[in-house]
C-alpha cells in the first residue's frame, strides 16, 4: 500500500473482478493472483527443475525450469528432472500422439496432462515412475535420449541467449537464478530470440538435433524400421495398439 498509485489502479480495476469469482477463497484474497499449489510445490521440491510446456501453443515444445521459479496457470508442470523424460517428451513419437488426443483453441493446439500425459504409453521400464528409482543409474537402452536430449536443450539455450550477446547478473533477491541481461547494442538482436521464433523456423541443426532424438527414442520403443519418412499415423497406430495392450493388462490384473 505504500505504493499508492499502483495501489489505487489495483482497487479500482482488479477488486471489482476479483470479488464475483465464483471460488470463495478467490474472491475473499482478491489481491492474490491464485491459490497455494501445495501439491504442486511438494512434487517439485528438491528436484532442482522441472519440465514444462505451454498449455496452448502453436508448436509443442517442452522446456527446463528452474524449481525456484514458480508457473503460471498457463503452463504445464510435470515434476521430473531427468533428461530421459524430457527427451521422451520432446520427441515426435510424443508430439504425435498430443496432437492427436489433444484439443485446439483456434489454431494453437492444446496440452492437457489427463488426455495427452496420462494417456501417453512411454517406452516399456522408461515412464516417469520408473525413472524415479534411477537416481544416478541411468538404463543404457535410455542412455541414448538422455544424451540427444541433453544436446537439443544447450543448442536451443545457445540460440536463446548467444554469450557474445548477453550477460548474467546475480539476481536482487538472493537465491534466485541470474538474470539475462542483454550487452549494449543487442536488445534488439535477443528480443527476436524466442522458441516460437525458432520453431517457426526450424534451422537445419535444430531439426537434426531433433531427428536425433527421434531416433533414440523409437529405438527404445523396438522400432527398428523407424525412420524421419515414417508417417504420423504409423506412430499413431503403433501408440495406440501398445496403450490397449497396456490397458488390457490392467484389467486382468485388477481382476
Amino acid at each position: 500500500m505504500l505504493y499508492e498509485a499502483p495501489f489505487a489502479h489495483v482497487l479500482a480495476n482488479v477488486k471489482p473482478v476479483r470479488v464475483t469469482n465464483n471460488r470463495k477463497s478467490r474472491a475473499e484474497k482478491w489481491w492474490r493472483h491464485g491459490e497455494a499449489r501445495p501439491a504442486m510445490r511438494k512434487a517439485l521440491s528438491g528436484l532442482g527443475r522441472y519440465i514444462a510446456t505451454s498449455e496452448k501453443s502453436k508448436h509443442r515444445f517442452f522446456v527446463w525450469l528452474d524449481e525456484r521459479i514458480a508457473p503460471d496457470n498457463r503452463l504445464v508442470v510435470i515434476a521430473r528432472n531427468d533428461e530421459v523424460t524430457f527427451g521422451i517428451l520432446s520427441s515426435r513419437i510424443h508430439v504425435c500422439w498430443a496432437l492427436a488426443v489433444g484439443s485446439t483453441l483456434e489454431d494453437r493446439p492444446a496440452y492437457a496432462t489427463t488426455t495427452c500425459f496420462d494417456t501417453f504409453p512411454f517406452p516399456e521400464h522408461l515412464t516417469p515412475s520408473d525413472s524415479a528409482e534411477w537416481g544416478n543409474a541411468i538404463p543404457l537402452c535410455a542412455q541414448a535420449i538422455a544424451t540427444a536430449a541433453k544436446k537439443l536443450n544447450q543448442l536451443r539455450e545457445n540460440w536463446l541467449n548467444p554469450p557474445e550477446w548477453t550477460e548474467r547478473f546475480p539476481e536482487i533477491v538472493p537465491g534466485y537464478p541470474d538474470r539475462i541481461v542483454a550487452k549494449p547494442g543487442h536488445e534488439a538482436d535477443l528480443k527476436k530470440r524466442t522458441l516460437t521464433n525458432l520453431y517457426n523456423a526450424r534451422p537445419a541443426w535444430l531439426d537434426n538435433a531433433h531427428k536425433a532424438l527421434d531416433a533414440a527414442v523409437a529405438q527404445a520403443y523396438g522400432w527398428t524400421d523407424y525412420a524421419p519418412e515414417m508417417a504420423d499415423e504409423e506412430i499413431l497406430r503403433r501408440l495406440l495398439a501398445l496403450n490397449l495392450m497396456r490397458f488390457a493388462q490392467s484389467s486382468e490384473d485388477k481382476s
